[in-house]
């Protein structure tokens, strides 16, 4: 994927690096030119540029990447500036950070791709696990249904995926398990990570440290959780 990222914030800066280190074509912008040497070295290209003035703004490849992505949260007036000359220029996908909901509801009205509201998605990733009781690292499909990944309880160490029964019971489809293992980096040192192990392995008991990674309706994912 080729992608623009327009501000270098926190959250864009976030986006370059992680965009980056998934081998995709970034090309990088902000007015600030410490925040643009900050990301150069991690980029494809990095300008620095007011996004908000059309010129300089023409300056990206904005027509031959898949999407333009708009970081800008903080200020308001730039954000929808940008937003708005982008819309000129004919760019079909922009994908645009929010602040709160009159930033998303001025947004909406450009009728653009996707708008993000990164500090609405923490916080409530935040207020379900608390709510829980478990660590739960939550994906949304929908308003129904999420991918969920949690360390396993207690109750199951010792027993098999296949012994635990989650669709029978609970309507939650087992998608993967995660173990803890030992791997080696490119000098050979030994360190620690949690790798997937084939689920179909029925003689592989489960260990305190394990994750399990399923998939189903939050409703029912509560009802395990009062395990």
């Amino acid at each position: 994927m080729k992608c623009i990222i327009i501000g270098l914030g926190t959250y864009g800066r976030v986006l370059v690096d992680e965009m980056s280190a998934l081998g995709h074509e970034v090309i990088a912008a902000d007015s600030d030119a410490s925040r643009v040497e900050r990301v150069k070295d991690i980029c494809d290209a990095a300008f620095q540029i007011d996004a908000c003035d059309e010129l300089a703004l023409n300056v990206l490849p904005l027509k031959k990447v898949d999407v333009v992505i708009v970081a800008i949260g903080s200020n308001l007036g730039a954000s929808v500036r940008v937003v708005a000359l982008l819309k000129k220029l004919g760019v079909k996908h922009i994908y645009a950070r929010a602040n709160d909901y009159v930033h998303k509801s001025i947004l909406q009205a450009f009728d653009i791709e996707k708008i993000l509201i990164p500090e609405e998605r923490a916080a409530r990733s935040l207020v379900r696990q608390m709510d829980l009781g478990v660590k739960t690292d939550l994906f949304r499909i929908d308003d129904t249904y999420c991918v969920y990944k949690f360390r396993i309880p207690e109750k199951f160490v010792g027993l098999r995926a296949n012994d635990l029964h989650l669709y029978e019971e609970y309507r939650l489809k087992i998608i993967a398990v995660k173990k803890k293992t030992k791997l080696q980096n490119f000098i050979g040192i030994e360190y620690n990570a949690t790798v997937v192990v084939n689920t179909t392995e029925d003689d592989l008991p489960l260990e305190a440290d394990d994750v399990l990674v399923c998939y189903g309706k939050e409703s029912d994912f509560r009802k395990l959780c009062r395990l």
